[in-house]
C-alpha cells in the first residue's frame, strides 16, 4: 500500500519536471521610447473605441513637455490616435500621434 503513493508522487514530480523544462521563457516588457508632447496641449483618452471609431472618456490634458512614452512598431496607432505611456502617473491612454516627438530627449 505504500508503494503506490510513492510511485504517484514520483509520476507527479517527473511530469512537474518535464513541465516546467519545456515551458518557454516569459517575453521581456519593453519600456516605452521616451517622448515628450509636442502641442501645445494634447487631451489624453483612455481608450479607443473601434465602432465610433475614435478615443473615448478623456483623463487629462498634457501638455508641451511633459514626458510620455511610446513605442514605434509595437504599439498601436488607430487613425493617428497613439498609444501612450503618461510617465507622470504612470497610466496608459491615447493622444493624437502628431502630438509625439523629442524620441529620446530625456
Amino acid at each position: 500500500m505504500t508503494r503506490k503513493p510513492a510511485l504517484l508522487l514520483t509520476a507527479v514530480a517527473v511530469t512537474g519536471a518535464a513541465l516546467t523544462a519545456g515551458a518557454p521563457a516569459a517575453d521581456a516588457v519593453e519600456v516605452p521610447e521616451h517622448a515628450i508632447i509636442v502641442c501645445q496641449d494634447a487631451t489624453m483618452y483612455e481608450n479607443y473605441d473601434f465602432s465610433i471609431p475614435g478615443p473615448v472618456r478623456p483623463l487629462r490634458t498634457l501638455t508641451y513637455g511633459d514626458k510620455v512614452g511610446h513605442t514605434r512598431g509595437k504599439h498601436p496607432v488607430y487613425n493617428g490616435w497613439a498609444s501612450i505611456q503618461d510617465f507622470g502617473p504612470n497610466d496608459w491612454g491615447f493622444v493624437r500621434i502628431e502630438c509625439l516627438g523629442g524620441w529620446g530627449s530625456w
